[in-house]
């Protein structure tokens, strides 16, 4: 018997087995989702695939409120600063665009783009609000596959969130809106979320997610941080520093050691905190 004559015992390839399941036409997202899921576990796409899809279906259910860097820690320059101060805090961030906010009302008066900062050749004549790009601002409840579509047509990369009263809850990033559809990037220092907010390790010290509330911290190391301000330990360290850390920096704060575990450009994610003074005098 000749090949072309064997009984044929091919699997279906690739785009067959993909289109087998797709030509069953979902009724609705999470028949989608299902059929999604049924492929991967058929071994039709790997995990990131489907995570990919997986995200951009959700952006367009998901608030930029939700996803937003909150005021407490946004990095932002005074309007009145001079060059000498704005440039280490350009290098020390490493970010490429600063809200330019009037320090007496909090007002977001600009964006300043630390490339246009390469441009200027008088310090002497230097007035930061003639180097102000337009700010864009959007409401809290706007969908983040509207504004990645804004963000495509009008080439800004950085969006400032009022609430529903007008004033500044935020800002949020082309980066921000991506990273919900390919994912965030995690690292050996992240603790699962079903963990508090506060968590001892071996060493004996805290790891502390940035998100944790001033009230929680305070009850937990028995400390007095103000709550005015800001609202988390992650806005406590942003306004104590003055700019956003990187990974390993420190910082003492009324006597606690602070270390930066997680952080990206823009916005802190966990710390490892030394245990409180009397603590450490115990274990001594």
């Amino acid at each position: 018997m000749d090949s072309d004559s064997k009984p044929a015992d091919n699997k279906p390839g690739f785009i067959e087995r993909l289109t087998s399941f797709l030509l069953r036409e979902p009724e609705d997202r999470a028949q989608l989702i299902q059929i999604l899921h049924n492929a991967h576990e058929r071994k039709l796409m790997d995990a990131d695939a489907l995570g990919i899809i997986e995200g951009a279906l959700a952006v367009s259910e998901t608030r930029v409120a939700d996803v937003m860097i909150p005021r407490a820690q946004m990095g932002v320059i005074d309007i009145d600063a001079p060059l000498a101060d704005i440039l280490p805090v350009v290098i020390a961030t490493a970010h490429s665009r600063f809200p330019v906010i009037d320090g007496d009302r909090d007002d977001v008066l600009g964006i300043l783009l630390a490339k246009d900062l390469l441009r200027v050749r008088d310090e002497t004549g230097f007035a930061l609000r003639d180097w102000l790009r337009p700010a864009v601002f959007i409401p809290e409840s706007k969908r983040l596959n509207v504004l990645l579509r804004e963000f495509r047509v009008s080439r800004n990369h950085m969006a400032i969130v009022v609430d529903e009263f007008g004033s500044v809850a935020g800002l949020v990033t082309i980066e921000d809106v991506l990273e919900q559809i390919v994912g965030d990037i995690a690292d050996e220092y992240d603790f699962d979320e079903t963990h508090d907010n506060i968590r001892r390790d071996s060493t004996g010290r805290y790891r502390v997610k940035a998100h944790t509330t001033i009230a929680d911290f305070n009850a937990a190391f028995a400390t007095h941080f103000p709550d005015a301000e800001f609202d988390t330990v992650g806005g406590l360290l942003l306004h104590h520093l003055g700019y956003v850390p990187k990974r390993n920096e420190n910082a003492v704060i009324d006597g606690l050691r602070f270390q930066v575990l997680r952080a990206d450009s823009r916005r802190l994610y966990t710390l490892l905190v030394d245990p409180p003074p009397a603590e450490n005098g115990a274990e001594g």
